[in-house]
């Protein structure tokens, strides 16, 4: 997404199964590579991972 991604917006470089297709590729954008998986943000499912991402995401949205 050459503008950025909006908050709330899926990212169109994930796959079905939510993985991205240009992981460890040059073009990957550098605030993906800088998010290491941590207990606090993969939770116990991919439901708590989600809602932290997008907690997070709203967070750091523009105002």
């Amino acid at each position: 997404m050459p503008q950025g991604k909006p908050a709330g917006v899926r990212c169109v470089q994930l796959d079905a199964a939510n993985r991205c297709l240009i992981f460890g590729r040059p073009e990957r954008p550098a605030v993906c590579s800088s998010l290491a998986p941590a207990p606090a943000m993969c939770g116990d499912s991919a439901e708590q991972a989600l809602f932290y991402l997008n907690r997070l995401e709203k967070e750091t949205a523009p105002t």
